[in-house]
């Protein structure tokens, strides 16, 4: 039986009290023997009177810059209880420009979401809801940092809702429990891993498949996000505060 995440989360591990931080991460190309030092990103969260200001900025190094230049922004307002207020994608790679915001507003146990994403050949809205709670991309990450990983059964499945910019998708993760890993410099961390796939209404995967790895200390740091490419894969390297 496929449960949802809210439904396993005891009620005293939600709205945990995160402080201001500022992590950086190494993303790498890995394809063979191949290892490229492609981007550098930066994760920051901010505290508010109200809630939260997260921050994901993203961009190629200056080897990189030449092939295909990448700067892409992810911001998110979220309240004490780490539920999405406004989400925001910034999107610039090479010649193309795109810009999501989405608006989260709750009934109950509903959530709902206004849409608007604006491109070079116009601007389009939408209008989303679900049944439960729904996070975006970058809150979704507080709310797997939030987890109480003791609650959760290895090897099953969990699913919530995300919101993007043009439609709900749903995200399925598979814990996978503690497993030791090998940071980019040679350290070794202990961390909770999970899976993720991405699929819509009806079953159909829309998105690249992720796996990430949280650290066991109480921070529940990201310490690595690995996705597939089409040839090779991206890791994702957090390299410290």
């Amino acid at each position: 039986m496929v449960l949802a995440v809210a439904m396993v989360m005891p009620q005293q591990a939600m709205g945990k009290d995160f402080g201001n931080e500022t992590l950086n991460y190494e993303v790498v190309y890995h394809w063979g023997m191949i290892w490229k030092h492609a981007a550098d990103a930066t994760l920051s969260l901010r505290t508010t009177k109200d809630g939260y200001k997260a921050q994901l900025t993203g961009k190629t190094r200056s080897w990189a810059d030449k092939v295909y230049p990448v700067r892409d922004t992810l911001k998110c307002t979220m309240n004490n209880k780490l539920q999405p207020l406004l989400y925001e994608k910034l999107t610039h790679e090479k010649d193309y420009y795109a810009r999501d915001v989405v608006k989260f507003s709750y009934n109950y146990s509903h959530t709902k979401a206004h849409c608007t994403r604006y491109r070079k050949s116009g601007t389009t809205t939408i209008d989303l809801s679900a049944k439960t709670q729904a996070y975006d991309m970058l809150s979704v990450f507080y709310m797997l940092r939030n987890l109480d990983y003791d609650e959760l059964s290895r090897n099953k499945n969990y699913t919530t809702v995300i919101f993007s910019g043009k439609e709900k998708e749903y995200l399925t993760i598979n814990y996978k429990g503690v497993e030791t890993i090998k940071m980019r410099n040679g350290s070794k961390r202990k961390a909770h891993c999970i899976t993720f796939r991405f699929t819509q209404k009806g079953g159909k995967q829309s998105s690249d498949n992720l796996t990430a790895w949280m650290s066991t200390e109480a921070d529940r740091i990201p310490l690595l996000l690995v996705g597939k490419l089409p040839v090779g894969e991206v890791k994702c390297y957090y390299s410290g505060k």
